[in-house]
């Protein structure tokens, strides 16, 4: 059982990174929103921007969160590049932090994350590899930032 992390404990900014800002850190940045709302400043970028990923507002919104208007940017997009955290999820964006942040007093974390357009077959095998990355993005949120949290959705 991990320890309740106080807020003092927690980061006031928070950048999650993949490889183009369309499936994965997305799908962070709006569970991490919906968990804890403004207690904490969330965004994310990717190594390039993409175009957004159809199945990942299909399965972000079963749960009540619309990711309908995210628009993927890079890191180069981002207007403030100070943050007290960079969560990467990709071996390629942990690269890209880790220039990003060497002169700056940042850390970066690496939460190895499944790339679930990888995946093949049926539209519903598709959407359970999705939901598999959404269910674990959870599930790490929560552990990493929790502090006796209420959704804020």
């Amino acid at each position: 059982m991990s320890e309740t992390r106080r807020d003092e404990d927690l980061p006031d900014s928070v950048l999650f990174a993949c490889n183009l800002n369309a499936v994965r850190s997305p799908m962070a940045l709006g569970l991490a929103r919906y968990l804890f709302g403004k207690k904490i400043f969330f965004d994310s970028a990717g190594v390039r921007a993409g175009e957004m990923d159809p199945f990942v507002i299909a399965v972000m919104d079963e749960i009540g969160i619309d990711l309908e208007k995210h628009k993927p940017k890079s890191f180069d997009d981002l207007e403030d590049s100070s943050f007290d955290l960079v969560i990467t999820l990709t071996p390629e964006a942990q690269h890209n932090a880790m220039e990003l942040t060497r002169t700056m007093a940042c850390d970066v974390e690496y939460w190895p994350t499944m790339d679930p357009t990888l995946m093949s077959g049926s539209r519903e095998q598709i959407l359970d590899a999705y939901r598999d990355v959404r269910d674990t993005l959870m599930q790490r949120i929560k552990e990493r930032f929790s502090t006796g949290y209420t959704p804020s959705g």
